[in-house]
């Protein structure tokens, strides 16, 4: 006789490891749907893998239960449900009633205890019963029939305990699970135990006396001082807890197995459900109707192609899709045009488009509203043909990064597929990818790009949406969207290349190369290839017996950090060191940047991606001119190449002093920190007084030095490893230090022990402008997912709000010089520096106006600190 295969699900908890394992996500209603999704991914994959017979999803009924009378603290100082996971549960229930699977909830009890009862009443060879759960509370209930699956990381990932299991990872029986809870307690359900007793303990313990009851009866047997009077004086306490930690196996429920049979079928409520949800991929997989629909061509679009345009076609608003192949848009490389408005859709092709004096002007007219998927490539791919698009209410890609910052891709497909919208094949999928990639044909280049200008229309409204619903109106409008009309300026204008000086520098540094390999050489004794590790490893660590500190699969480890920590073991290995930085810069920055140079101008265009860092910072590629490294001067040279691109102009460069710590001050509320500014003390040896307890006079370069490490790591969320690395002190020490700044800091740690709890609680963390980061592994159980969460939720809304500030500084540089009537140009952000070139005869205003504006970006409760030079290349403006 075959078994009952029955799957007992602790709902609360696999809803709120699904709400906190996903970004938020909602439907085009505006519903939060994210703990829904998680939790029918988890329920569609045990029906796969389980095939129940019979199911029941349990649910704590009230923030009240019996054990409130025991212990009315129980489960006091929880996290109150946010508000986007509680909406979802009504929704969770309606999933299930769809499924027509049995749920159940009892007033004073928790899901724990129906579970429990359930498992109870199904103790029978006819019964085989698995428990899904968050929870390690259910372990007891481990059986010979009853198997305990924990999720370990989001929902899916499991493991599944059975007797031997459970042996295997406590060295206990279940009934035993009970037990260590007595002793140890438990924080999330605020159990106290005995103070002092872990995990570890309470296990050594129980091996020993069997049960909390033995175990206080044995106190006088029990080596350890110390701990027998914790077990003596918090006798009650144990007792309580283990009572506590008892999961009622014989609650007063009313549903019985024979009312919770399952048969596996995808109804149509459940489609409707998920139709009505946005679950399309779901749909797809699991409804053989979707499915179909999914496999058939996309519906026909009726397109015009106009060999002849109209104001009338135009409009007088509408989605412009201006495409470009993203590595040829600084070559105005234009494919075609789709536009697509109240009047029809259309496709424009380029070499008609560029001759078309109405498409010209509807282009250039501010007065007409446009949306594109991306402006700053629609500003500069169009720049490139004299063409100046004004005009662009509406960016789809800036809109998607903001609501996304995680995603990876913000093109018009994966907008669409996000939203539930597969209308539009991916750009890979039309153009290939790589060396591969290619044109396709007219018919099949035009229909995409027009299918690309519709979905553009379709998706614009629903991220107007979930822009106001999210607070983001002002980030988006005010900020987000002038600034990338003024980054594709500085992408088109250009910063002027002296391409014989670089190629100077760069037979320089071949010339210093070869006389270090020489030294190198001479210092071992022999030659080899310096840049093969397996040869390097055996020279070090063979011919020179230098100590092997890391050996990987291929031989030594000849990395960085290990050559490092041989500098003082033999003169060879910081000669090693520099021809690697010198080898590096010649190969990465000298050629690289050789390769980049606009032959026509001589200038390099460099590309900025404001949609990528999730903390809201600007970075650049092709090249990539913020990551030149400056602290070797060999690579602060390399900016004598970066000059005017006028006679008798200089480069005027500005940034901001200490930017990070300043808004740290501001967002903490540190009554210290905001005086060392407000005072404007030298911060690092206002940090270095405090920590140490000595006078200004008293404070060291070494200390200063400690105490600079500290303040810009506490901003990264430094730990005391972090620190001792690059401080070159013991672990111990290091922590002592963070313990001391805290110390003397306390709005610092009152600050971030705030942020990670409201991370915890909301999902995500906020810079001064409202610009979001989801956390969804701040609640992992995984320490190193948790912990770099945590990180993240302390030093994001800092960074943040310092990318926020220089982002607003920028758009209203851009305002302040044309509103002064200059001719100065903004050319590069490089972190929280701008670089501008300028006529001479405007240095004077300069001075003036870029700290004004830089200084006034935002007002926060310390004063922002702005330092400018200038000079004849990028170099002398230092």
């Amino acid at each position: 006789m075959s078994k009952n295969k029955l799957v007992l699900i602790d709902g609360n908890s696999i809803a709120y490891r699904a709400f906190f394992a996903l970004p938020l996500l909602n439907n085009d209603k505006g519903v939060y749907t994210n703990a829904v999704y998680g939790f029918t991914t988890m329920l569609l994959k045990v029906i796969e893998e389980e095939a129940p017979t019979h199911m029941v999803v349990a649910f704590d009924a009230g923030k009240t239960t019996f054990r409130h009378k025991t212990f009315n603290e129980y489960k006091g100082g929880r996290q109150k449900t946010p508000p986007e996971l509680s909406e979802q549960f009504p929704l969770i229930r309606e999933l299930l009633d769809a499924f027509k699977i049995k749920r159940y909830e009892l007033e004073q009890y928790e899901a724990d205890d129906i579970i429990g009862t359930l498992s109870k009443q199904s103790n029978s060879d006819e019964w085989d019963v698995k428990v899904i759960t968050g929870d390690k509370d259910l372990l007891q209930l481990v059986g010979d029939n009853v198997t305990v699956a924990l999720t370990r990381k989001g929902i899916t990932d499991v493991d599944t305990y059975d007797l031997q299991h459970v042996e295997e990872r406590y060295g206990l029986t279940p009934e035993q699970i009970i037990d260590m809870k007595g002793l140890m307690g438990d924080s999330s359900d605020n159990i106290p135990g005995v103070p002092g007793v872990g995990e570890k303990t309470a296990i050594k313990l129980l091996k020993e006396y069997g049960t909390v009851e033995n175990v206080l009866e044995s106190i006088e047997k029990i080596s350890g001082k110390k701990l027998k009077e914790k077990l003596e004086e918090h006798k009650e306490l144990a007792e309580m807890s283990k009572k506590l930690a008892t999961i009622d196996q014989d609650a007063p429920i009313d549903v019985k197995l024979d009312h919770c049979d399952f048969h596996q079928e995808f109804s149509e409520d459940v489609i409707k459900l998920f139709k009505e949800l946005g679950f399309n991929s779901l749909l797809a997989k699991y409804d053989s109707e979707a499915a179909e629909e999914a496999e058939k061509p996309a519906e026909e679009i009726k397109y015009d192609i106009l060999d002849e345009i109209t104001e009338e076609e135009l409009g007088s608003n509408g989605a412009i899709v201006i495409e470009c192949l993203e590595e040829n848009y600084h070559n105005g490389d234009i494919l075609g045009f789709g536009v697509v408005n109240e009047k029809g859709n259309y496709f424009i092709p380029t070499d008609i488009a560029l001759k078309s004096d109405t498409l010209i002007a509807w282009l250039e007219d501010g007065e007409i509203e446009k949306y594109t998927s991306d402006a700053k490539q629609a500003i500069v791919s169009l720049a490139w043909k004299g063409i100046h698009l004004r005009g662009v209410t509406f960016d789809a890609l800036i809109a998607s990064y903001l609501l996304n910052p995680s995603e990876s891709s913000h093109d018009i497909p994966s907008i669409a597929s996000r939203l539930g919208l597969n209308a539009v094949s991916s750009d890979e999928a039309v153009y290939g990818k790589g060396a591969k990639q290619k044109v396709p044909d007219q018919d099949m280049l035009s229909e995409h790009i027009v299918r690309k200008a519709s979905m553009l229309q379709a998706v614009v409204p629903k991220l107007q949406e979930s822009i106001k619903k999210n607070e983001q109106d002002d980030l988006f409008y005010n900020l987000e969207m002038p600034l990338s009309l003024v980054l594709g300026k500085m992408e088109q204008q250009g910063v002027q290349v002296d391409v014989k000086r670089l190629e100077d520098m760069g037979t320089e540094l071949e010339e210093q190369l070869k006389k270090i390999e020489t030294k190198i050489y001479e210092l071992v004794g022999t030659e080899f290839n310096i840049n093969s590790p397996k040869q390097l490893g055996e020279i070090l660590f063979e011919k020179l017996q230098l100590p092997a500190i890391k050996k990987t699969k291929t031989g030594y480890s000849t990395s960085a950090d290990v050559l490092e920590k041989l500098k003082d073991k033999h003169e060879v290995v910081e000669e090693i060191l520099f021809f690697r930085q010198l080898g590096k810069l010649n190969s990465t920055y000298i050629e690289g940047l050789l390769k980049v140079v606009n032959r026509e101008t001589e200038k390099i265009h460099t590309r900025f991606n404001q949609a990528l860092a999730q903390t809201g910072r600007l970075s650049s590629i092709d090249p990539n001119l913020q990551n030149i490294p400056i602290r070797l001067e060999a690579g602060r040279k390399i900016r004598q190449a970066f000059v005017p691109s006028e006679k008798d102009w200089v480069m005027f460069a500005s940034d901001y002093s200490q930017i990070e710590l300043r808004v740290l001050a501001h967002i903490a509320q540190d009554e210290k920190l905001i005086d060392a500014f407000n005072n404007e003390l030298d911060i690092h040896t206002k940090t270095a007084m405090d920590v140490f307890h000595v006078s200004e006079d008293e404070v060291t370069s070494d200390m200063r030095r400690q105490a600079k490490a500290v303040n810009f790591g506490i901003v990264y969320g430094i730990s005391d490893y972090g620190l001792s690395q690059s401080l070159g002190i013991t672990r111990k020490e290091a922590g002592q230090f963070i313990q001391r700044y805290f110390e003397s800091f306390p709005g610092v740690k009152q600050y971030m022990d705030d942020i990670v709890q409201q991370a915890k609680q909301d999902g995500y963390v906020t810079t001064m402008l409202n610009r979001r980061r989801y956390l969804p592994e701040i609640t992992s159980r995984n320490f190193n997912l948790r912990s770099f969460a945590e990180r993240t939720a302390m030093n994001t809304p800092i960074q943040g709000s310092a990318a926020d500030i220089i982002k607003k500084a920028m758009v209203s540089m851009a305002e302040r010089l044309k509103a002064e009537g200059l001719q100065t140009r903004m050319l590069l952000q490089v972190h929280d520096e701008l670089i501008f070139e300028a006529p001479k005869e405007e240095i004077e205003i300069l001075e003036r106006i870029v700290p004004d504006v830089m200084e006034q970006a935002i007002q926060i409760d310390v004063p922002l600190k702005v330092d400018y030079s200038y000079g004849d290349t990028w170099y002398d403006a230092k």
